[in-house]
C-alpha cells in the first residue's frame, strides 16, 4: 500500500479524509486475509484462530475510520499498519494457491511468518494514543486488551495424535478484558446498535463486534456513511451541493435554520443552499441496500462459525448480539438463521456458566419466535425446555426476566404446550413464579399470561390444578369455554383428542363444545385428589355447575359431576355451601324418583354416598325439605323408602351409604321411631343379620356399628334373629393369633355381643354351648400379657371382651353357665382384667399429658419408657451388638428403642387424638434416623414395621404445622436411604402430592423446603442441583 500524502489540515489534495482512505484499504486487506484463512483446509483451527486476531484489528481500525478527529500521528501507525496487512496477505494468498501441495516445513514456515505479523500488529497497536478513544472507555481496555494478546501470540502446527493435547492447552479466552461487566451495562450493548448492526464506537459500542468481520468481507466505502451521523445510510438523499446525506440526518439540519432560511449551508461543503428541495439517490441507495443483503447474508455465517469455535464466551456474545441485530433490520434474516442450523448452537449456549451469554441467548431465541410460527415450533421442538423454566428460578434478575419473555412468546405454539406438560415440575414452577408478585411483578405478570397460554390444551389444566392452582379448572368447568389455537386443523385435532368424539368434524359448534368441556373439567376434579382447602374453595366456585350437571348433563356428564360431588362432600365444612345449591333435593331425587331406562346404578350409589356424607357433618335434619311435596330427612317417607333398599341383593357400596345414611338418621327422636318399627316389622333385620359375614369388611363393619345403635331400642329381637341365624354368633368372635394386629370389625363385633341384652338366656347358652368361651378368656390373657395396646382398636376389642363375661354373669342361675364360670375362673379372670384396665388406664393418662418442650433427647427416651410397660425375661440374655447402635445396648442402661421393642408402641402412639403425644413420637422414631446411627440398616428396620405407611396417615389426618415438619423430616430420610422401594411406596399415596403441594404454596419457610425437597425426590420438580451446574 502507497504512502498517502497529506496537508496540514489531515486532508489529501482532493479534500477527502486520509484517515478514512488508509482505513479504508486496510479493512479491504484485511478482508481479503479473512477470505483466504477461510479457504485454507490445513490446520484450520490454528487460521481460524489467525482470522479472528485480524478481525478483531479491523474494529479498532474501524473505530479510526469513523472518527475524523482522529490526532495526526495515527495516519503514522495505519501505513506501518498497512505494510504489516501486506505482508499477512501475501503469506496467505500464496498459502491457498500452493495448498495442495505445500510441505509441513513450508506450512509451518508461513504460520511463524503470520505470528511475526500478528504480534507487530499488535506492538503498533498499542502506540494508538489514549485520546483517540476519546471518552469511550470500554473500547479503550478493549484495544489495550487486543493488543496484548496479539503481541503474546503463539501458534504451532500440531500432528493429529497430538490434536487432543493441544485443545487442552488451546487459549481459551481471546478476548481476555480483566474488566466485570454488569449485567444492565450488558443489556444496553443491544440498544446501541443501528438498524444496520453495526456498532458506532463514538456512540458507546464495543470493540470486539463481530460485524466487521462479515462486513468486511464485502468491501466498504466510503460514500456509504452519512456526512452527518458517520453511519451507514439507510435513505440517502441528495442536496442541491450534490452531496448526499441520510434524510432524516439533514432533515433535522435543514430545521435549526427555520428562523432564517437564507442561511441554509450544505453541513459538508459550507456552500450556500437557495432550496431544501433532497432528491432520493437511487443509484447509491440501491447499492447500500445490495450490500446490506449480501453482507447480513456474511454475517449469519460468521456468526454461525463464531457460535461453533465458541472459543471464548466474549465471542459467543459478540456472534449472538450481530446476530440480534441482524434478525431485527428485517424478517427474512429470522428465517435464514434457522435455516443455517443456528437452533441448536443457541441451545449449546444456554448451558454456558456466564449470565451474560445465557441472557444474550434467550433474548435471541424471543427474537426469533416473535411473529413466526414455524419459528415458535422449531424452537420449541429444538431446545429442552426444562433448562428455560430452570431459569426462572435465577437469581438474576436479568435471566430471570428473558426466560419468562421467551417462554411467554412460546406459549403461543401448540408445540409448545404440549411439550411443557412433558416436563417434570415445568408447571409447578409458572405457578410458584405467579403467585410471587411482590418479589418480581414483572415475572409474576408474564407468568400468569404464560399459564393462560397453556390453557389451550385440557391436559395443561389439569396439571395446574395438580400443582395448586385451580383456577383455569374451575373457570372452564362454570363457562365451559376453551381458548383454542388459531390453525383450524390444530382446533379439530385437539378437539377430537380431548372430547373422544368420532364426528367432531361434523359436528363442531359451540354448546356441544361447551359441554364437552364441563365434562372434561369435572372429570378432572373427580379423578384429582383433593386438600381440605382445595374442596372447600372448589364448592364455593363449582358446586352450582356441578350439581346443573347432575340434573341435565348426559350420562357421561352426570358421572364427572358425581365423582366431583363426592370429593368435595366428603368434607364436612363444605355441607352448607352444598345444601344452599340445593345438593339435597337432587340427591334425594337421584335415589328415589329418578328412573332412566338402561341406565346404570352408579348414580344410585353414588348420590347415597354423597348424602351420606352431607349427613355426618351434623346437619339438622328437620331445617332442610328434599322433595316437592315438603318431605324432610326425618320424614317417614324418606326412612321407609330408605330401609327398604338394604337388601343383600343391592350392590354393596349402596348398603354401605344407606346404613350410614341411617347411622345419622337415628340420632333424631323422629326418625329413631320410625326406623325400630320398619326394621322390626320387615325382613330387614335378618338381611342386617345376614349382612354382618359379608365378605365386603366395611359393610360388615356398618352393619353391626348400626346393629349396636339399635340394640337399646331392639336387642331382644336382634337377639332371636341373631341366634337363629346360622353359624351366629360364634363367628363374631375369632380365635386371636396376634394380639398386635385387631381389626374394627373384630372390636365392634365383640361389642355387639356385649351390648346385646346381658339377661338373655338363649344368647348366653349359645355363647357357651359353641365354645366361645374359651375363646374370650385366651384372648384376654394374651392381651394381659403383652402389657400394652398397640393396635388402635385394641382397648375396645378388650372392652368387648370383658363384657362378654361379664353378661354371662347375670345368668348364673343356670347350671350350664355356672359350671362354665367355675371352669374358667371367672373371678381371676375378672382380678385379671381389673389390673388390666388399671395399667391401661395408668397408661392413657402418661400418653395424654402433653410432652415438656425443649427436653434433652435422654429425657424424651425416659419418658416414653415410663409411658410403655416393658417386659424384661429375667434369665440370662446372648450380648449382641445392636445393628442400629452399633454397640451392646439395653433399654435400661442405654435407652434403646430397638432393645425395648417400643418401636410398635411409638407406631401406635402416632394414632393418639393429642398433637403433641403424636409430635413426640415422631421425635422419638427420628432419633432412628439421625446420622449418629446406622441409618441404612434403621430404614430397614422400620420399613419391615410399616414405618412409611404410619407417617403418611399421619399427614393425611392432621394439618399442624409443626407435625408435617417432623413428619416431612422422617419422609425425607427414609427417601433418601430407602432407595426405589421407600419411593415406589410413597408414590402409591394418592392423596400425599396434594399434600405436598399445598404445604409448597401456604407454610411457613421451613415447611416449605422440606416439602421441595420431598417433591424433587418424587421427581415432581425439577432438581436444580443436578442439572443445572452454572450459577443462577
Amino acid at each position: 500500500m502507497a504512502n498517502i500524502q497529506s496537508n496540514g489540515n489531515n486532508t489529501l489534495k482532493d479534500g477527502r479524509n486520509p484517515i478514512g482512505s488508509l482505513a479504508e484499504s486496510l479493512l479491504s486487506g484485511i478482508s481479503e486475509i479473512i477470505k483466504s484463512v477461510i479457504c485454507i483446509q490445513v490446520e484450520k483451527d490454528t487460521f481460524t484462530e489467525i482470522g479472528c486476531y485480524f478481525y478483531r484489528a479491523s474494529s479498532v481500525i474501524m473505530e479510526l475510520h469513523v472518527n475524523w478527529n482522529t490526532p495526526t500521528n495515527t495516519i503514522e501507525i495505519l501505513q506501518a499498519l498497512s505494510e504489516r496487512v501486506d505482508m499477512a496477505k501475501t503469506f496467505t494468498t500464496k498459502l491457498v494457491k500452493n495448498a495442495h501441495k505445500i510441505q509441513s516445513s513450508e506450512l509451518l514456515s508461513v504460520v511463524q511468518q503470520l505470528e511475526g505479523v500478528i504480534r507487530s500488529v499488535g506492538e503498533k497497536l498499542s502506540l494508538i494514543p489514549i485520546s483517540t478513544y476519546g471518552n469511550q472507555e470500554y473500547a479503550q481496555k478493549a484495544a489495550k486488551a487486543l493488543s496484548k494478546d496479539m503481541k503474546d501470540v503463539s501458534f504451532a502446527i500440531i500432528l493429529p495424535s497430538m490434536r487432543e493435547e493441544k485443545g487442552k492447552q488451546m487459549e481459551t479466552d481471546l478476548y481476555s478484558i480483566d474488566v466485570d461487566f454488569p449485567a444492565d451495562n450488558f443489556q444496553e450493548r443491544s440498544d446501541i446498535l443501528d438498524e444496520n448492526g453495526y456498532k458506532s464506537l463514538s456512540d458507546g459500542s464495543s470493540l470486539m463486534g463481530l460485524p466487521h468481520l462479515a462486513q468486511y468481507m464485502e468491501p466498504l466505502y466510503e460514500t456509504f456513511f452519512c456526512p452527518l451521523t458517520k453511519k451507514i445510510m439507510d435513505d440517502p438523499v441528495t442536496v442541491e451541493s450534490g452531496v448526499t446525506y441520510e434524510k432524516k440526518a439533514i432533515t433535522e439540519w435543514f430545521d435549526k435554520f427555520d428562523d432564517d432560511p437564507g442561511e441554509i449551508v450544505c453541513p459538508k461543503s459550507g456552500q450556500k443552499l437557495k432550496s431544501r428541495n433532497l432528491s432520493t439517490n437511487v443509484a447509491l441507495k440501491a447499492t447500500i441496500d445490495e450490500w446490506k443483503e449480501r453482507n447480513e447474508a456474511a454475517r449469519i455465517k460468521v456468526a454461525r462459525a463464531a457460535l461453533s469455535l465458541a472459543s471464548s464466551d466474549n465471542m459467543v456474545l459478540e456472534a449472538i448480539d450481530d446476530l440480534r441485530s441482524v434478525c431485527e433490520s428485517k424478517m427474512y434474516n429470522r428465517v435464514q438463521v434457522r435455516k443455517i442450523g443456528m437452533i441448536p448452537l443457541l441451545a449449546n449456549c444456554l448451558e454456558y456458566r456466564s449470565r451474560s451469554v445465557r441472557f444474550a441467548t434467550l433474548e435471541l431465541l424471543r427474537q426469533l419466535a416473535e411473529d413466526d410460527e414455524e419459528g415458535k415450533e422449531i424452537i420449541a421442538k429444538t431446545l429442552d425446555i426444562s433448562t428455560i423454566i430452570k431459569m426462572l428460578s435465577s437469581n438474576h434478575i436479568p435471566v430471570r426476566h428473558a426466560s419468562a419473555s421467551l417462554l411467554l412468546e412460546l406459549s403461543r405454539s401448540q408445540v409448545f404446550c404440549v411439550k411443557i406438560g412433558t416436563v417434570a415440575g415445568g408447571i409447578l414452577m409458572l405457578i410458584t413464579a405467579k403467585f410471587r408478585q411482590s418479589s418480581d411483578a414483572f415475572a409474576s405478570e408474564t407468568a400468569d399470561e404464560i399459564l393462560k397460554n397453556l390453557e389451550g390444551l385440557p391436559d395443561n389444566i389439569k396439571l395446574m390444578a395438580e400443582n395448586g392452582y385451580w383456577d383455569p379448572l374451575l373457570t372452564h368447568l362454570v363457562e365451559g369455554n376453551i381458548k383454542t389455537f388459531s390453525r383450524e386443523p390444530l382446533e379439530l385435532f385437539l378437539l377430537a383428542r380431548t372430547f373422544q368424539a368420532k364426528s367432531v368434524y361434523e359436528h363442531l359448534n359451540k354448546s356441544d363444545c361447551n359441554e364437552e368441556m364441563r365434562m372434561e373439567m369435572a372429570s378432572y376434579l373427580g379423578e384429582t385428589v383433593l386438600g381440605p382447602d382445595i374442596k372447600t374453595y372448589v364448592a364455593e366456585k363449582a358446586s352450582p355447575s356441578l350439581i346443573h350437571m347432575v340434573h341435565s348433563g348426559n350420562t357421561l356428564s352426570r358421572n364427572a359431576a358425581f365423582k366431583a360431588l363426592k370429593q368435595i362432600s366428603s368434607h364436612h365444612p363444605n355441607t352448607k355451601t352444598l345444601v344452599e345449591a340445593g345438593i339435597m333435593q337432587t340427591m334425594v331425587e337421584e335415589m328415589f324418583a329418578r328412573t332412566i331406562h338402561n341406565e346404570p346404578m352408579n348414580s344410585k350409589i353414588e348420590a347415597a354416598m354423597i348424602l351420606a356424607d352431607i349427613l355426618e357433618s351434623g346437619l339438622e335434619l328437620e331445617n332442610f325439605q328434599v322433595s316437592t311435596h315438603g318431605h324432610t330427612m326425618s320424614s317417614d317417607y324418606i326412612v321407609y323408602n330408605i330401609i327398604s333398599r338394604i337388601k343383600n341383593s343391592s350392590p354393596d357400596e349402596l348398603n354401605i351409604n344407606l346404613i350410614r345414611i341411617l347411622l345419622c338418621l337415628i340420632k333424631c327422636p323422629k326418625a329413631t321411631t320410625t326406623i325400630v318399627s320398619v326394621v322390626k316389622e320387615t325382613e330387614v333385620s335378618y338381611s342386617l343379620i345376614e349382612l354382618i359375614n359379608t365378605p365386603n369388611e366395611e359393610l360388615g363393619i356398618a352393619t353391626i356399628k348400626l346393629l349396636i345403635t339399635l340394640s337399646p331400642f331392639m336387642g331382644h329381637t336382634l337377639t332371636d334373629r341373631l341366634c337363629k341365624t346360622k353359624g351366629q354368633p360364634e363367628s363374631l368372635i375369632e380365635n386371636q393369633a396376634d394380639i398386635t394386629r385387631i381389626t374394627e370389625k373384630q372390636a365392634v363385633s365383640v361389642n355387639f355381643l356385649a351390648k346385646l341384652p346381658n339377661q338373655n338366656l338363649t344368647l348366653n347358652l349359645a355363647l357357651v354351648n359353641s365354645n366361645t368361651v374359651s375363646t374370650v378368656v385366651r384372648n384376654i390373657s394374651q392381651i394381659q400379657m403383652s402389657g400394652t395396646r398397640s393396635s388402635r382398636h385394641a382397648n375396645t376389642y378388650f372392652e368387648g371382651l370383658v363384657g362378654i363375661l361379664v353378661r354371662l354373669t347375670t345368668t348364673l342361675y343356670d347350671h350350664q353357665i355356672l359350671f362354665t364360670a367355675r371352669t374358667y375362673d371367672f373371678v381371676s379372670v375378672q382380678k385379671l382384667s381389673a389390673v388390666g384396665l388399671e395399667n391401661l388406664s395408668r397408661q392413657s393418662a402418661a400418653l395424654s399429658r402433653p410432652p415438656q418442650g425443649r427436653k434433652t433427647k435422654i429425657l424424651k427416651l425416659v419418658f416414653f419408657r415410663k409411658c410403655i410397660s416393658i417386659n424384661l425375661s429375667k434369665g440370662e440374655k446372648e450380648i449382641s451388638l445392636c445393628p442400629v447402635h452399633g454397640g451392646v445396648c439395653s433399654s435400661r442402661e442405654t435407652f434403646c428403642l430397638i432393645d425395648a421393642g417400643a418401636v410398635e408402641r411409638l407406631l401406635a402412639m402416632l394414632d393418639h387424638e393429642n398433637v403433641e403425644v403424636i409430635v413426640a413420637a415422631l421425635s422419638a422414631i427420628s432419633a432412628l434416623l439421625d446420622d449418629k446411627v446406622n441409618v441404612d440398616k434403621s430404614v430397614s428396620l422400620l420399613s419391615e414395621k410399616h414405618v412409611i405407611q404410619h407417617v403418611l396417615n399421619v399427614v393425611k389426618e392432621h394439618k399442624e404445622e409443626v407435625l408435617w415438619q417432623k413428619a416431612f423430616w422422617v419422609i425425607e430420610r427414609l427417601l433418601m436411604k430407602g432407595g426405589d422401594e421407600s419411593v415406589s411406596k410413597i408414590s402409591k399415596d394418592r392423596f400425599f402430592p396434594a399434600t405436598l403441594v399445598s404445604a409448597f404454596h401456604h407454610g411457613d419457610e421451613c415447611t416449605r423446603q422440606m416439602a421441595e425437597k420431598i417433591l424433587r425426590h418424587l421427581n415432581k420438580m425439577p432438581n436444580l442441583s443436578n442439572t443445572m451446574t452454572f450459577t443462577m
